[in-house]
């Protein structure tokens, strides 16, 4: 089969979405709308509102004003995640950095010994050289240029402060957890193991991808799906979600690493706040039970 849509003119692409059906109230305001945010971008929010997905026509009662809620909704929630994420990857730089290396020496990270998958250890290592390579911080280029007689990659607190979470993640992920301080860095966020640590920071990273590519995060069907921690030290909830792959689950997981790294940072109500302010947003959605603000997590 070969693809036969063409481009269409934004008035063109306003007039077919009212033949589909979407009530358009102000032609003239969509079309503003749709000169700073595609076409494209947008059917992600109106796809639920089609009841064919075939020919596209939409449900009774669909409004291009709830798209742009729904959109606007979506960026103010991306923005909320990426300021959670953003400290839990600090801590978990900060607690690899500070442990591994009292523990074992600055360049634990080059370290074979402390690792369980030499392959994926390697290419990690490979991973580590591009971005080290690519990096303009001061820092690194200041280390390079002083320390010249010396081949060992920058110390752990100058190397690790340019890694992305997802590399910090899949190092995590590989240490040996004989080694004690890899399920040390696990109790510090409160989490018993690496087990249960690794797969949580695979899910985190993943909806940081997704932030920070600015994609649509609010009814996105996520990959990883880390398991609960059965009766954890912190408040955590008591219902398991009834979607695991949907972000609800993933927020589960940064509101009880907060717990170590500020107890005070207000998610709670945040998430609340935002919702009432877009009704059109279904919590349902994005994987929220009913009662989920009742969950000893939520309220603490």
């Amino acid at each position: 089969m070969i693809y036969g849509k063409q481009a269409l003119t934004i008035a063109d692409q306003v007039a077919l979405l009212q033949a589909r059906g979407l009530h358009v109230a102000d032609p003239a305001r969509a079309a503003k709308q749709l000169e700073t945010i595609s076409y494209y971008r947008l059917a992600g929010y109106w796809w639920p509102m089609q009841d064919d997905k075939v020919n596209h026509t939409f449900k009774p009662g669909s409004d291009f004003d709830t798209v742009i809620s729904l959109y606007n909704f979506d960026r103010e929630l991306r923005l909320l995640v990426f300021d959670t994420i953003e400290r839990i990857e600090i801590a978990l730089r900060t607690r690899l950095i500070y442990l591994f290396s009292l523990g074992h020496s600055p360049w634990w990270f080059e370290d074979p010994a402390l690792f369980r998958n030499l392959g994926a250890h390697n290419r990690n290592l490979l991973k580590i050289d591009d971005e080290l390579d690519r990096s303009k911080d001061s820092f690194i280029q200041d280390h390079y240029q002083r320390y010249t007689t010396d081949a060992r990659r920058p110390p752990a607190w100058k190397t690790l402060e340019v890694l992305s979470l997802g590399l910090l993640s899949r190092l995590y992920g590989n240490l040996l957890p004989a080694v004690p301080e890899t399920d040390l860095v696990a109790r510090r966020f409160l989490v018993f193991n690496k087990t249960y640590l690794a797969p949580w920071l695979q899910c985190i990273t993943e909806v940081r991808n997704v932030c920070a590519h600015h994609s649509r995060l609010w009814n996105r069907n996520l990959t990883t799906v880390p398991r609960l921690l059965p009766k954890p030290p912190a408040f955590f909830v008591v219902a398991a979600p009834r979607q695991p792959n949907k972000l609800y689950t993933a927020l589960i997981g940064m509101k009880y690493l907060l717990h170590s790294i500020d107890p005070a940072a207000g998610l709670p109500q945040r998430l609340r706040d935002l919702l009432a302010k877009y009704p059109a947003a279904d919590p349902a959605a994005m994987g929220f039970p009913q009662n989920w603000h009742q969950e000893p997590l939520w309220q603490n």
